[in-house]
């Protein structure tokens, strides 16, 4: 059985994502990738970002089953972040990740839809049984979006990163594609 990721655009309430283009790689995407508050919970916090090494990222997806999309808002198509699935076909599961960049929406529901979004989508895949995703202990908008999304803790690594200095434990979540 050959794999076949979902149709784009995939639209939410008040997001639409679909498959992130080289003409996204503009100042503001470049801003919010070197905005060290946005950045504050991502590993990319210790990289600085230009646009020779964004379009590599992005070449990178090209050929893989992995996907990095574009969230834009719905009512004006602004792009506000990006989101990542990576997917893993042999074992059935897909690690997803997101960045809400525009600072201007947080807090507003975009991140939450954008997420619900995504994760439906893959939870309707054939041979996708298990959606992952994981995060800093301290990040918790993140946390109360994956556990909105019906994602559950399935393991913590204890002070596995550091953020500030500080020894952090990492959170990892999950859901079963199966009902539930």
């Amino acid at each position: 059985m050959s794999f076949i990721h979902p149709s784009m655009p995939l639209h939410g309430e008040l997001v639409t994502l679909s498959r992130f283009e080289p003409s996204l790689v503009d100042e503001r995407y470049l801003n919010w990738l070197n905005d060290a508050e946005v950045l504050r919970f991502s590993n990319q916090r210790f990289r600085t970002h230009n646009r020779d090494n964004c379009m590599a990222y992005l070449k990178s997806f090209e050929g893989s089953d992995n996907l990095f999309l574009s969230v834009r808002r719905k009512d004006d198509a602004l792009p506000i972040g990006t989101m990542t699935a990576y997917f893993s076909i042999a074992h059935g599961t897909v690690d997803i990740g997101i960045m809400i960049g525009e600072r201007k929406v947080w807090g507003r529901g975009y991140g939450q839809d954008a997420w619900n979004t995504l994760q439906h989508a893959l939870l309707n895949l054939d041979g996708i049984r298990k959606i992952t995703a994981g995060t800093l202990a301290s990040n918790g908008g993140m946390i109360t979006l994956m556990q909105r999304s019906g994602m559950y803790l399935e393991a913590v690594r204890k002070e596995q990163e550091l953020l500030d200095g500080v020894p952090t434990d990492v959170h990892y979540y999950s859901r079963f594609c199966h009902a539930e």
